[in-house]
């Protein structure tokens, strides 16, 4: 009979392609057996009636990083690992943000340096690139793209952030030879202030003219731009934050035609409208972050594309900005809508809302829903199979869910370092019991288990050679001439 470090029995498991009744044996962090009657172990889990799940993967939010503003997140490393782990995730990747004027390596430096007593889950690093000058592209980017910094996300919008076509073309180009991913956010930056100046002329100040600001117009001309732009040099894309119809309609266009484009959305998507941020006062502003919250109609494209193929990352984009003068408010409490601190937090919710509203209401099937939170994150970030899967050699990251436990949120419940969730008084029905990190119980009676510091960074692949989810048609003509020009 063999003995383990850790047993798990009587659970179901789930991955992104099966389910069956198993027991999972763990040894020295890893899963190291995975049958049945697998004998004697040193700690035992009873998972009766509970879903066993690969842990899942944030793959989008921003953990104590400066915006272009130079605001500071309310969540460090630690806040923010701790609030991950509670809601299900055993790794997450925020960013190392580079702005104009800076040295990518000494931003990267930075963001490990905060990062490497704090976080108690582990940890990969995107990049934003804001100023890729000669130097960033040609020394500095293939330098640490060989070093596991292998995403890297770009701005269509935001005036200290954004990059014009040409500079995104380089980019591409580069992450095409380099085996690199881009990550976009696409709103069109002229349109946006384009309303905004007009909003603003006419005395519109409110947080919910945000909304109004940035019309789905905006996203959706951007993401077909960005799309065009890496059909040009047959550029692996990840469009991110997707909230509108039209947008996400390119996306799937994108698929259809057997281009390597992917899709993410965010819970704030599914469960928040643009009338959120139709308050009394300066309300509104909790609801704040971009692409807004769009309509009804737009909820449901957005459901539908997690079921059709359109997406296949559900991710936070955690930008926790707290409600007071150092976050939504630090141009001032009358502060104009386009002055208002940009992003909701929901790190901790993901996972539990998309699991309530989505497997429980019949939406996805528990495997897309491990396929979207985990799985499909590690195969397009390149942590896979080490992360996002529960197979022999894998890291025993682990989320044991009850189905069953009921919860109402609430600000109080959560462990970011919020003072707000745009999600209060929302009831869900399935939270994860026990989170396991690398064999490690990292969270247990709703208690805390590991220490500070104690996750580890992940250096990434790069994946030119095999990509992540392959196409299998050769390259069409109008895709081949673009690869011919690098």
């Amino acid at each position: 009979m063999n003995k383990y470090d850790l047993l798990i029995k009587n659970g179901m498991v789930h991955t992104a392609v099966e389910s069956f009744e198993a027991e999972i044996g763990v040894s020295e962090g890893k899963i190291t057996a995975i049958g049945q009657n697998l004998g004697h172990a040193e700690r035992v889990i009873d998972a009766k009636g509970m879903l066993v799940l690969p842990g899942g993967i944030d793959a989008h939010c921003h953990i104590e990083q400066e915006s272009s503003t130079r605001i500071m997140t309310a969540d460090d490393f630690y806040s923010g690992s701790v609030s991950a782990a509670f809601g299900g995730n055993t790794t997450f990747l925020p960013f190392a943000a580079q702005h104009r004027g800076q040295s990518l390596r000494e931003v990267v430096d930075t963001a490990r340096e905060r990062a490497r007593n704090k976080a108690v889950i582990d940890y990969g690093l995107h990049l934003i690139i804001s100023d890729p000058t000669q130097n960033v592209l040609e020394v500095e980017l293939p330098s640490l793209i060989k070093e596991g910094y292998t995403s890297f996300k770009v701005y269509m919008t935001y005036e200290m952030l954004k990059i014009n076509d040409r500079e995104m073309l380089d980019i591409l180009a580069l992450a095409r030879r380099h085996g690199a991913l881009t990550m976009v956010h696409a709103e069109n930056n002229e349109v946006i202030n384009w309303i905004s100046d007009r909003l603003i002329q006419r005395g519109y100040n409110a947080p919910k003219f945000h909304a109004v600001s940035h019309s789905p117009v905006a996203e959706s001309e951007a993401s077909r731009r960005a799309i065009d732009l890496a059909r040009l040099v047959d550029a692996r894309m990840l469009i991110v934050h997707v909230s509108e119809a039209e947008a996400a309609h390119s996306i799937l266009q994108a698929r259809n035609n057997e281009l390597t484009i992917y899709g993410e959305t965010c819970p704030q998507y599914l469960f928040l409208t643009a009338k959120d941020l139709d308050q009394e006062g300066m309300e509104g502003a909790k609801y704040c972050c971009s692409p807004p919250p769009r309509d009804k109609a737009s909820q449901e494209a957005i459901w539908k594309g997690l079921k059709n193929g359109t997406f296949q990352v559900f991710s936070s984009d955690h930008a926790p900005y707290r409600y007071d003068e150092s976050g939504k408010f630090h141009a001032g409490r009358d502060a104009s809508f386009n002055k208002i601190a940009n992003g909701v937090p929901g790190l901790e919710t993901r996972m539990p809302l998309l699991f309530s509203e989505g497997v429980g209401k019949g939406r996805i099937t528990i495997n897309e829903f491990v396929a979207l939170t985990s799985t499909n994150a590690a195969k397009i970030y390149g942590l896979y199979p080490r992360k996002g899967s529960l197979v022999i050699g894998s890291d025993a990251d682990i989320a044991i869910w009850d189905p069953k436990w009921v919860r109402t949120i609430k600000k109080e419940m959560l462990h970011d370092n919020m003072d707000y969730t745009p999600y209060e008084g929302m009831e869900v029905k399935g939270w994860p019991r026990v989170v396991i990190s690398r064999g490690r119980m990292a969270v247990e009676e709703e208690t805390l288990k590991v220490d500070r510091g104690s996750g580890e960074f992940l250096p990434r692949t790069p994946a030119e050679a095999g990509r992540e989810l392959p196409i299998s048609s050769p390259l069409s003509p109008s895709r081949n001439f673009g690869a011919k020009l690098l």
